[in-house]
């Protein structure tokens, strides 16, 4: 017999930051409709309230707050919010996240053209935005004794993908933080705690849609790169994301972690020949 109580998330509080994009809102709705509570952040209170009103979640369900994920006081402000409404937080998912123009090197650029402003804005947003929340919400699991996190890497984190290359070098990172927080908590709460990521391959949304689609809807000439080293021969779907967070943060995975599982159609692991 199937024990479903493995993969039951129903009343688990989880806070879900970057969650009125693309795949980290689908996340959020996602873990809303498995009966779980969840807390949508973002830096804005109008967007943060507009992606809980949409999500038809009720009060009890969920709530909005606001706050960037580089700023601690912020961050600990929000963790206060929490604890009164809630009582308690029993997972983080890490989605925020996202690229600058001058960290991206454009095709008739080199390296020496990277603004490093830029760069340290994206090092600053993924990396740092990984590790603030991490800090400060992983403390409160450890207090209760119980707790997930589960951070969002790329699909540039392990090979060059040319033109991103903050975005790619943030992500690497994230990566190495994964794994450095998932030994760390270990070490120190046993199986208590668990850090993991997943990988997203190529998942149409707003900031990328014309860099992969012509207006169209064909591919463009990235678009058609991408698809070429992608083995099942298309893009993936925002849904499609929800599966391996619901894995990793439910009682099924409890002797995961420090894994970094890749979400992609085959794109890290085909060589393109």
């Amino acid at each position: 017999m199937v024990d479903n109580s493995l993969w039951n998330l129903k009343e688990k509080v989880i806070l879900v930051t970057g969650s009125t994009g693309a795949l980290a809102g689908k996340t959020a709705q996602y873990l809303l409709d498995q009966g779980a509570k969840v807390i949508f952040l973002s830096r804005n209170q109008e967007r943060a309230d507009q992606a809980v009103s949409e999500s038809g979640a009720t009060p009890d369900q969920a709530a909005g707050f606001v706050g960037s994920v580089t700023d601690r006081d912020d961050l600990e402000k929000v963790r206060d919010q929490i604890m009164k409404r809630f009582g308690r937080l029993d997972a983080l998912v890490n989605g925020a996240g996202g690229n600058y123009p001058g960290a991206t090197i454009q095709p008739n650029q080199s390296v020496f053209d990277l603004d490093i402003n830029d760069y340290d804005h994206v090092m600053n947003l993924n990396l740092k935005g990984t590790l603030l929340p991490s800090l400060v919400f992983g403390k409160v699991m450890a207090e209760q004794g119980a707790g997930c996190i589960i951070n969002f890497s790329s699909a540039s984190s392990l090979q060059v993908l040319t033109r991103v290359l903050g975005y790619s070098n943030a992500k690497a990172a994230v990566d190495n933080l994964t794994r450095w927080m998932a030994v760390d908590f270990a070490k120190h709460h046993g199986d208590a705690i668990r850090v993991n990521a997943v990988c997203p391959g190529f998942f149409i949304g707003k900031q990328n849609k014309a860099l992969l689609l012509n207006e169209d809807g064909s591919y463009t000439e990235r678009g058609h790169q991408i698809i070429n080293k992608t083995p099942m021969g298309r893009f993936g779907e925002a849904k499609e994301i929800c599966g391996a967070i619901h894995f990793l943060l439910s009682d099924a995975s409890q002797f995961i972690t420090g894994q970094v599982i890749h979400i992609d159609g085959g794109f890290g692991v085909f060589t393109g020949v």
